[in-house]
């Protein structure tokens, strides 16, 4: 049978479409491998965000379904780079990072390398990586991942060149999978995909696409299967949670799906990430108030406290407007941790909308917030604004806000010291092996003695010493 044949007589329904090429891949790799007298071994780096951390571990699930193995470094048979795009310097570490791989294939004759993730959705990347980067074989975007098993098919069937398959939207969802999860313990799981908010710094909705939501029957039997393979702690990933539901035939908001999901026997954490603050709801907070599952932390972007930066950035809320979200988060949930993103030299910021900044951080009293010099994004409106900030002012208050971060980050770690605290263990500490590194509700680290035994459960944990943004504790 050929190539031909065989595509035409795939299903046409997803997941099933995916499972059939699978299955074929596993043929060509097994006659591969038999001609070689060796297994063939692959290398999957992941750029970005938990998102695109959870694209990958759907690659990898699928490289190993279909019989690879995974090696330690990109000295791989099949190397893929699961690429970034929200800053342009990404971009130059995977060209860079290209130009090594480039010497490892003229030594081994049978490697393969793909990119995909939201890099590849840029045109003038791949117009670049057809000109200047032909060894490359298989390039594909943000929207047809799940297509990765029919790609891979068409990799391994082609004799050379370029196979690009970069899709410029879609409203497609498909889920059901191979995924080899990074821990057994805790899992990803998306929501929704994609952005409408269209800040005016920010490439993501440009490459991810408008905003889809996940039906809640499917997120809800997603996670009841996780937690009885023994996961006891979920993140709930989407660009905007908060604006959950919409487009679904369903009238349901992302409180009522938090509802649904603390109902799962045997489900310990519910974490979610990242919130808009436009769309953050007072039902969003007495759900989390009400419902112990959920884990008493928020990552609540600021990028700036300015509300003339607010308006540039296209953000759609003021300063005053996000005090408010705040006392209404810390009166309802007042143990709650608070952490940030903040963009500092803005196109056009002055020195009082920087000191606007500073005081919504030392109202707030965020744990930890990511500070970020802005830089500019080809293809964002941001790039194109008069009045970008000379580099020696940025510096400088770059500077300033995280002496303030880390100042008020250390005071709010420290208060926990002494008390006893739930801690889910994730891994042996990488400095000391006869330590373990936990988390706490709040996102907290502790370390503590312990061995490899401990991974994925809960213990009751004194926090005997605070070590600024960390804890030293022990087990009662």
């Amino acid at each position: 049978m050929d190539f031909m044949e065989l595509i035409n007589q795939a299903p046409d329904t997803e997941p099933d479409r995916q499972y059939y090429f699978i299955e074929l891949s596993r043929k060509i790799l097994r006659e591969k491998e038999a001609s070689l007298g060796r297994k063939l071994s692959f290398c999957v780096t992941t750029f970005g965000c938990q998102m695109n951390a959870r694209d990958s571990e759907k690659i990898v699930g699928i490289l190993k379904q279909v019989g690879f193995e995974e090696s330690e470094d990109e000295h791989a048979d099949f190397v893929i780079y699961n690429t970034c795009t929200v800053r342009e310097n990404a971009n130059n570490k995977v060209y860079g990072r290209l130009g090594i791989l480039q010497s490892y294939k003229k030594k081994n004759p049978e490697m393969m390398i793909a990119l995909c993730g939201c890099m590849m959705q840029e045109p003038t990347v791949v117009e670049t990586l057809q000109k200047s980067y032909k060894f490359v074989d298989l390039i594909f975007g943000t929207h047809n991942i799940y297509k990765f098993a029919e790609l891979l098919f068409n990799t391994l069937n082609k004799d050379k060149g370029m196979l690009i398959d970069i899709w410029k939207d879609t409203d497609k969802i498909v889920e059901n999978l191979p995924i080899e999860r990074k821990y057994s313990f805790k899992s990803g799981v998306n929501i929704m995909f994609g952005c409408n908010n269209f800040c005016t710094y920010c490439i993501v909705p440009y490459v991810r696409g408008r905003e889809r939501s996940r039906k809640s029957e499917d997120i809800i039997e997603e996670i009841t299967n996780l937690v009885a393979d023994g996961v006891v702690e979920v993140m709930l990933l989407g660009q905007n949670v908060n604006s959950y539901g919409k487009g679904l035939e369903e009238s349901i908001t992302f409180a009522q799906l938090l509802e649904r999901i603390c109902k799962i026997d045997g489900l310990k954490r519910v974490r979610f990430m990242t919130s808009h603050p436009k769309d953050l709801s007072d039902e969003l907070i007495e759900v989390m108030a009400k419902e112990p599952k959920i884990c008493n932390h928020m990552h609540l972007p600021l990028q700036s406290g300015s509300d003339a930066l607010l308006q540039k950035m296209n953000r759609h809320y003021t300063k005053a407007d996000y005090l408010l979200i705040v006392d209404k988060l810390k009166s309802k949930i007042p143990d709650i941790a608070l952490t940030t993103d903040i963009i500092v030299g803005f196109p056009g910021e002055t020195e009082e909308d920087f000191l606007e900044t500073m005081d919504v951080v030392s109202k707030v009293k965020y744990d930890s917030a990511f500070t970020f010099i802005y830089s500019k994004r080809t293809g964002t409106p941001a790039a194109l604004m008069d009045n970008q900030i000379e580099e020696d002012v940025v510096k400088d208050r770059f500077d300033r806000l995280l002496e303030l971060v880390q100042t008020v980050g250390r005071e709010k770690t420290g208060k926990y010291e002494g008390t006893v605290q739930e801690v889910l263990i994730e891994e042996v500490n990488e400095q000391d092996s006869t330590l373990v590194t936990g988390k706490m509700a709040n996102n907290t680290t502790v370390h503590l003695p312990g061995d490899s035994s401990m991974i994925g459960k809960m213990y009751q944990v004194k926090l005997i010493c605070c070590k600024g943004f960390y804890y030293i504790g022990e087990i009662i």
